[in-house]
């Protein structure tokens, strides 16, 4: 990602991008969820969908689904479909619907309803409308991370990118400290006026070499491991959303690719022994007697104190992670290659663009940890002493306190979030849907006026569903793909 957005930014006979990579090293790999924001990132770089979504086995994401992790809510499951432009119809309704109801009246408030993503997931329709349907969609993709990191090393080359097939054993540092050069096998010497560490977890360069500290997320963000087994795709019908289901010491996901279901079970290995993880997950996938091999992976959840140190960016896994629930890993990704690019096109290496890059993005993860706590925290299961810890958790930031305080003293929610300045984290919406989806409301009052149900008055069903009709099941949007990839071949 980070190759083809500078071969975008910069010109290649004034700066030269190189990509080292061993390929002795695999990628994570376990069946990928992005945000819509992944849709502007292919926009960018001028790459069709119907380019790269067959190649990479990829499908369509409208939303995200909970099941199981607030009982008391009254609601199975809960949906935080993506917002689009139709969306400004009908979002006013359903934000005024969730105040009554912060009142104590008896209206509807289950999320997915007053979004057309949200009844096109439940209808498992694809989000490419016909001709005729006037509205800009937003929507995120389900895709093989590998497929889809191979074809953009092939795209990254066709742009002038040099991709070496390097595995780095060491790292040379100039007198000052900053990085000179990686050295590979065989002695070979890679110099460089600028690097970007996209190693992982091993976070070779930025960690290693340079010893930035890594700010740990484990006091209120507790998942620190994850079991995964992949599943056929047997439905007719294709989901067009992630499932995320609450089991008994975390959740687990459920990823729609055209070849496979990738499914993985979140834990905190505090209160979970490994095989006791994979044991829960083959009973929840009914796969108890398969011999299908699960994998097991580690997770380091938090961020770096600096995210670009001297002549060093770290993106990925280098730079932080806040576990897999709602897909922000791709986002954080990108956002900060963006900001990046800004900052460094402002100032190149003057501190104080490198120091406010570094404020941005340090926000970035402390606001979307915020709202992955939310999750945690707003729960209402009773079934184990995890889940019971993370509601009990008050290891809370101040601005999730507010945003929490205005909701249940039944202020402004939107006002709060415009004035902490949250619009490009998660918005007023999201948040909306998440506490709606949770129950987080009180008991409903004994008395209970005339009809004031907005989402009756306003007809929202019948004009989501209306919607819906310009749009073809999830299945035939990918086949439409697949043709016209035929055609241009």
């Amino acid at each position: 990602m980070a190759a083809n957005l500078f071969a975008r930014a910069w010109p290649s006979h004034e700066v030269r991008v190189s990509l080292v990579e061993s390929p002795q090293i695999g990628t994570v790999g376990v069946g990928e969820g992005s945000t819509p924001t992944l849709k502007r990132f292919f926009e960018m770089i001028d790459v069709p969908e119907a380019q790269w979504m067959p190649r990479c086995n990829a499908t369509y994401k409208v939303s995200i689904a909970f099941e199981g992790w607030s009982p008391k809510s009254g609601l199975a499951r809960y949906a935080h479909p993506f917002v689009s432009q139709i969306d400004t119809l009908s979002q006013n309704t359903f934000m005024g619907n969730c105040r009554r109801r912060r009142f104590g009246l008896d209206v509807h408030t289950d999320p997915g309803d007053f979004f057309l993503n949200g009844v096109l997931a439940q209808a498992r329709k694809g989000p490419q409308a016909a001709q005729t349907f006037p509205f800009v969609m937003d929507y995120g993709y389900h895709f093989d991370a590998g497929k889809l990191g191979a074809f953009l090393a092939q795209t990254a080359v066709g742009r002038g990118v040099q991709h070496l097939q390097r595995r780095v054993v060491s790292v040379e540092q100039d007198d000052a400290g900053d990085l000179a050069a990686l050295i590979a096998e065989g002695e070979e010497r890679i110099e460089a006026d600028f690097f970007v560490d996209c190693s992982g977890f091993a976070s070779v360069l930025i960690e290693k070499t340079l010893g930035v500290r890594f700010e740990s997320f484990a006091d209120n963000l507790f998942n620190d491991a994850a079991v995964v087994l992949p599943t056929p795709v047997e439905e007719r019908a294709l989901p067009v959303e992630t499932v995320s289901v609450a089991l008994s010491n975390g959740w687990c996901w459920r990823i729609p690719l055209t070849h496979r279901f990738g499914n993985g079970y979140v834990y905190s290995s505090r209160y979970l022994d490994s095989d006791a993880a994979e044991r829960e997950l083959r009973d929840f996938l009914g796969l108890t007697e398969s011999s299908e091999e699960a994998r097991h992976l580690r997770m380091r959840v938090g961020q770096r104190e600096h995210h670009w140190y001297r002549n060093c960016l770290s993106l990925g896994l280098s730079q932080g992670f806040i576990e897999p629930l709602e897909a922000t890993a791709l986002l954080l990704t990108q956002i900060s290659v963006e900001l990046f690019i800004h900052h460094f096109k402002k100032g190149a290496f003057e501190r104080e663009d490198r120091d406010a890059f570094n404020r941005l993005v340090h926000q970035r993860f402390e606001r979307v940890r915020d709202y992955i706590v939310a999750h945690y925290k707003l729960n209402t299961r009773e079934d184990s002493a995890y889940w019971r810890d993370n509601r009990d958790n008050m290891v809370l930031s101040k601005s999730l306190r507010q945003l929490l305080d205005v909701w249940y003293r039944r202020g402004d929610l939107t006002q709060e979030v415009q004035r902490q300045k949250l619009e490009s984290h998660f918005g007023s919406l999201s948040w909306h849907c998440l506490l709606s989806g949770y129950g987080a409301y009180p008991e409903l009052s004994k008395e209970q006026p005339d009809a004031n149900d907005l989402y009756r008055e306003a007809g929202v069903a019948h004009m989501l569903r209306g919607c819906a009709l310009n749009f073809r099941e999830h299945r035939e949007n990918l086949s439409v793909l697949r043709e016209s990839t035929k055609v241009r071949a």
